[in-house]
C-alpha cells in the first residue's frame, strides 16, 4: 500500500506489509530521491501542483528495473523521459527523441601498471563538463571509455590525467508506440548514420509505449544540432519507406529542410551476357497465394507448364532501397546452382511488375513446420536437414556469397524432404577486403559482430547456423521470452546464448559452442561442420543397425525354441 506523507513534500512511504517487495521499496527510494533533487534545484515543473503524483505515475507506468537502473544524480533525465513518453501519444511526433552529449567515467581495473591515472578530482572534472548517462553503465562501456582515454591522452612518455579529455559519447532517447519491428528500424537508423551502439536500455510502458535509450559513439563532432538534424532526416526516410501512406507532420518536414525523392526507374541488373533470365510477366500464370508480407506476396504459379513460386513486390511499397535489394537478390540467385539452394528460374525487372521466379517447394518452410504445424524432426532426419543446409551454405561461401539472414523461415523443403537455402534479399557478395559492415538479418539469429555494426565476414553465417541447429533440435523459437531487440542486447552485452538441452549428443553440444564463439575466427567453417554432422549421422545409423540386428536375433532365437519344441 502506497501512502502520501504531507510533511515530507509528497514523498511516498511503504507500510510494513510483507507483500511489499524489496524492489518496490527500492523504487520508492529512487522516486523520493529524484523528487527531492528536483525540488531542491527549484525546477519549475517540480513546483507545479500535482507534480508529485505525476512523477509517481511515471515510475509506475514503466518496469521496476527502470527505477533500479536510472541514475538519480541526473534527476532531470527522468523529466525528459516523462516528456518524451507524453509526446509519443501524438502520432505526428513519433518517434519522439532527445539527443545529448554524455561522459562515461572509466573505472580502471587496477591490473595494469600503465593505466590512466584517475582520482576523485578527475572524476569531478568530467562530471562538471558533461552529464553521466541516464542509466548505470555496464563494465563493458566503462572499459571502452578507459581504452579511449588511454589512446587519446598518452603522448609518447607523457600521460595527461585530466578527466575532461576523455572522448564523450552521445545518448539518444526514443519514445514511440511499442512495436518491436520499429525498434529494429531505430537501431538500423543509427547504423545508417555511422553510429555504434555501445549500450542500450529498453523499457515498455504499461500503456503500450516504449522508452529506448542508446549510448553511441561514431559521430565525428562534439555537438548535438547536426546529429539531431541527421536523425530527423533518417526518421523521415524510415517513415516513408515503411509506410508510404503515412504522412509525417508538415513541421517535421520543414525542420529537416530536405526533399527526398524516390524515382522508380527500370532496375538495372548486372549481366555478363550469358544467362537469359528475363521473363515476360504476361507468360506467368498465378495460382494460390502462399504467403504475404509487408513488401511482397508469394504465389504458387506456372511458367511454361512448370510449377514455380513467384515472389512479387507490392507496387505501392516500391522505393529505391527495395529495388536495390531486389536487384541484389537477382544478381546472386542467377549465378548459383546447387541441389541445396533453391533454383532460380527467372525474373521480371520492369516496375511495377517486379518479381522473382524460383522452383516451387511444396514442403513449405522449416519455420512453419516447427512453429506453426508444431512438427518435430526425428534425430536422423534432423541430422540430414542440418547436413543439407551446411552443404548449401558451404557452396555459397565457396562462391564468396554471405547469406546474412540464415534462419528456419529461409529454409524450404521439396517433395523428397530435401532442404534448400532460400531468400537472398539481404545476401551479399563478399567484399575484396574479406569483411563487411552494416546490420542486417534477424536479431534472434544474428551474430554479435553484426548486431554491433562491426566488420564481419562469412563467419557471421556460422553463428546463425548454430542458432538454427539449436532451433531444429528443440523446436523452439530462440530466446522466445524476449523481444528481438532484448535478445540482441543480451547476446552482445551479456554473452546470452540458447540453453543447450542436457540430452544433446556430446558432439553436437560441442559444435554449438564452437559456432557461438564471440571471436569469429574461433568458429568452424562449413566443411568442418559437415564432417562432424556426418560422423554423428553414421554413429546414429550404426547404433540403429545394431539394435535392429539384436532385435532380429532375439526374435529368431524365440521362434527356433518354438520349432524345436514342436519336433
Amino acid at each position: 500500500m502506497v501512502m502520501e506523507d504531507n510533511e515530507s513534500c509528497g514523498s511516498r512511504v511503504v507500510d510494513s506489509s510483507p507483500t511489499n517487495s524489496r524492489q518496490h521499496r527500492k523504487k520508492l527510494e529512487v522516486y523520493n530521491e529524484v523528487l527531492r533533487r528536483l525540488k531542491q534545484s527549484n525546477n519549475v515543473e517540480a513546483q507545479q501542483p500535482g507534480f508529485d503524483d505525476e512523477l509517481w505515475a511515471h515510475f509506475n507506468r514503466l518496469p521496476t528495473r527502470y527505477a533500479l537502473d536510472v541514475n538519480v544524480e541526473s534527476a532531470e533525465d527522468v523529466l525528459m523521459h516523462k516528456r518524451l513518453l507524453h509526446q509519443a501519444h501524438d502520432p505526428a511526433n513519433r518517434p519522439a527523441f532527445d539527443v545529448r552529449l554524455v561522459q562515461v567515467t572509466p573505472v580502471p581495473d587496477g591490473s595494469s601498471t600503465d593505466a590512466v591515472p584517475f582520482n576523485s578530482a578527475n572524476k569531478e572534472i568530467s562530471r562538471s563538463v558533461l552529464p553521466l548517462p541516464a542509466f548505470g553503465s555496464s563494465p563493458n562501456l566503462e572499459a571502452l571509455a578507459l581504452e579511449a582515454s588511454k589512446s587519446e591522452v598518452q603522448d609518447e612518455d607523457v600521460t595527461v590525467t585530466c578527466g575532461n579529455m576523455l572522448r564523450p559519447m552521445h545518448e539518444i532517447t526514443f519514445s514511440t508506440d511499442d512495436k518491436p519491428k520499429l525498434l529494429s528500424q531505430l537501431t538500423s537508423l543509427l547504423a545508417e548514420l555511422g553510429l555504434n551502439i555501445q549500450e542500450a536500455h529498453v523499457f515498455s510502458s504499461v500503456d503500450g509505449y516504449s522508452l529506448d535509450v542508446f549510448v553511441v559513439d561514431g559521430w565525428p563532432y562534439e555537438e548535438i544540432e547536426q546529429l539531431q538534424m541527421a536523425l530527423k532526416r533518417e526518421i523521415l526516410m524510415m517513415i516513408e519507406k515503411s509506410s508510404p501512406s503515412q504522412s509525417p507532420s508538415e513541421s517535421f518536414r520543414k525542420e529537416t529542410k530536405t526533399v527526398i525523392k524516390c524515382e522508380l526507374d527500370p532496375v538495372t541488373i548486372p549481366c555478363d551476357g550469358i544467362d537469359v533470365w528475363e521473363i515476360d510477366h504476361q507468360i506467368l500464370k498465378f495460382g494460390n497465394k502462399i504467403a504475404s508480407g509487408s513488401y511482397g506476396d508469394l504465389y504458387k504459379g506456372t511458367y511454361c507448364s512448370q510449377e514455380v513460386a513467384i515472389k512479387i513486390l507490392k507496387s505501392e511499397r516500391l522505393n529505391t532501397e527495395l529495388q536495390k535489394e531486389f536487384a541484389q537478390e537477382v544478381y546472386i540467385m542467377r549465378k548459383v546452382r546447387h541441389k541445396n539452394v533453391v533454383q532460380f528460374i527467372g525474373a521480371c525487372t520492369r516496375p511495377p511488375n517486379l518479381c522473382i521466379v524460383t522452383e516451387y517447394m511444396c514442403g513449405g518452410s522449416v519455420y512453419d513446420y516447427l512453429h506453426k504445424q508444431k512438427g518435430s524432426f526425428k534425430f536422423p532426419t534432423l541430422l540430414k536437414v542440418a547436413i543439407d543446409v551446411s552443404k548449401g551454405m558451404n557452396y555459397l561461401h565457396q562462391n564468396n556469397i554471405i547469406h546474412r539472414d540464415l534462419k528456419a523461415a529461409n529454409l524450404l523443403m521439396d517433395e523428397n524432404e530435401v532442404v534448400k537455402v532460400a531468400d537472398f534479399g539481404v545476401a551479399r557478395v563478399k567484399a575484396h577486403t574479406g569483411v563487411m559492415t552494416a546490420e542486417t538479418g534477424t536479431y534472434r539469429w544474428m551474430a554479435p559482430e553484426v548486431i554491433e555494426h562491426k566488420p564481419y565476414d562469412h563467419k557471421a553465417d556460422i553463428f546463425s547456423f548454430g542458432v538454427l541447429l539449436w532451433e531444429l533440435m528443440t523446436g523452439k523459437l530462440p530466446y522466445e521470452y524476449l523481444t528481438p531487440l532484448q535478445a540482441a542486447i543480451g547476446v552482445v552485452q551479456k554473452g546470452l546464448r540458447p540453453t543447450i538441452p542436457k540430452q544433446t549428443h556430446p558432439k553436437l553440444a560441442e559444435l554449438l559452442e564452437k559456432c557461438w564463439q564471440r571471436d569469429p575466427t574461433s568458429r568452424p567453417d562449413f566443411p568442418e561442420i559437415i564432417e562432424i554432422l556426418q560422423q554423428v549421422a553414421k554413429e546414429v545409423a550404426d547404433e540403429e543397425d545394431d539394435r535392429r540386428k539384436e532385435k532380429e536375433k532375439s526374435s529368431g532365437g524365440f521362434f527356433s525354441v518354438l520349432r524345436r519344441g514342436n519336433h
